[in-house]
């Protein structure tokens, strides 16, 4: 069965139902825990009552600085929200390990960004080096990943769509809460991946709810692709897609063959134009409720919770 870890400023807790245990380490980074199991295993065997969860302020449990990747468009139905047809060639992106934040924490709006998004994504942590070249089946997966966490891939559209940027529309700081719990999972946990349901509701109203078996690429498979080009170490983070249901979604067929005449400038205005209109998009006030779990239980990775809010003004000289 899996173990969930939480961080406080404190250190490392053993999470058992409605109580946890401290881990007795020295560990300071996601890293240094994951090297020091046997502490992990020893809190979690542990008889002593523990501190109640309620009472404790949960940090992002992986720690930064630490590489941080994403899978783009990585859910059948989320391809189907932005409009692709036909196969969809796998395609990474980075994100600023700065933007990581605690599954409590606000999510600031910058004051520049208008249309601001939500995408709930299952984050796999790294356990162990992935060199480049590194080939991954199914049955590596334990060698490789330590556990999973709950991540929202928050999202500046004017800034994603406008420039084509990912890096930025998706790195600003908070743009990546992660938690509340760290699961650390067994080998015999990884036959159960494709039961966990992704479920984000904001303001209590249910936006996403898919399970794992919706991916195109899965994570053996994403592994090895990433491989190709990019060197993985115990402690990063891949973000591994989102499914549908968010604020953004591919205009109407006409209205974007309408649009495709039009120059950017002017495709962009009309485009917002209409997002204007849309609801969806998240606002302060709004708080984003984020789950992943298998039906069973067997794991569980806790609830996330984050208000959102907008970037304080700077004062006036």
């Amino acid at each position: 069965m899996s173990t969930n870890v939480l961080r406080t400023a404190d250190g490392w807790w053993v999470v058992r139902g409605g109580r946890a245990v401290p881990v007795n380490t020295k560990a300071v980074t996601t890293a240094e825990l994951l090297a020091d199991r046997p502490a992990v295993r020893e809190a979690a065997a542990s008889t002593e009552p523990g501190t109640p969860v309620a009472d404790l302020v949960a940090l992002s449990p992986v720690t930064t600085p630490c590489r941080v990747v994403a899978q783009m468009v990585n859910y059948r139905s989320h391809a189907r929200d932005s409009g692709f047809k036909g196969d969809i060639p796998p395609a990474f992106f980075r994100k600023a390990s700065g933007s990581v934040s605690g599954p409590g924490d606000a999510v600031v709006r910058p004051s520049h960004v208008k249309f601001l998004d939500y995408e709930i994504e299952l984050g796999l942590l790294m356990g162990a080096p992935l060199p480049v070249g590194t080939v991954v089946e199914e049955r590596d997966l334990p060698s490789y990943v330590a556990g999973l966490v709950i991540t929202n891939d928050v999202s500046a559209r004017e800034v994603q769509l406008t420039k084509t940027q990912f890096y930025e529309s998706k790195s600003y700081p908070t743009f990546t809460p992660t938690g509340p719990y760290l699961s650390l999972l067994e080998p015999e946990d990884f036959a159960h991946l494709l039961d966990l349901r992704l479920k984000l509701s904001v303001n209590g109203e249910l936006r996403q709810d898919r399970t794992l078996a919706d991916m195109i690429v899965r994570p053996a498979q994403a592994l090895t692709l990433l491989a190709r080009f990019q060197t993985l170490d115990a402690g990063d983070l891949l973000l591994t897609g989102t499914p549908g249901g968010t604020a953004l979604k591919a205009p109407p067929k006409a209205v974007e063959k309408i649009g495709a005449l039009l120059p950017p400038a002017l495709k962009w205005k009309a485009f917002f134009k209409s997002q204007a209109k849309n609801p969806h998009y998240l606002h302060p006030g709004d708080v984003i409720t984020a789950t992943i779990a298998t039906p069973d239980g067997r794991i569980d990775l806790g609830e996330q919770r984050t208000p959102v809010t907008d970037a304080p003004v700077a004062a006036a000289n």
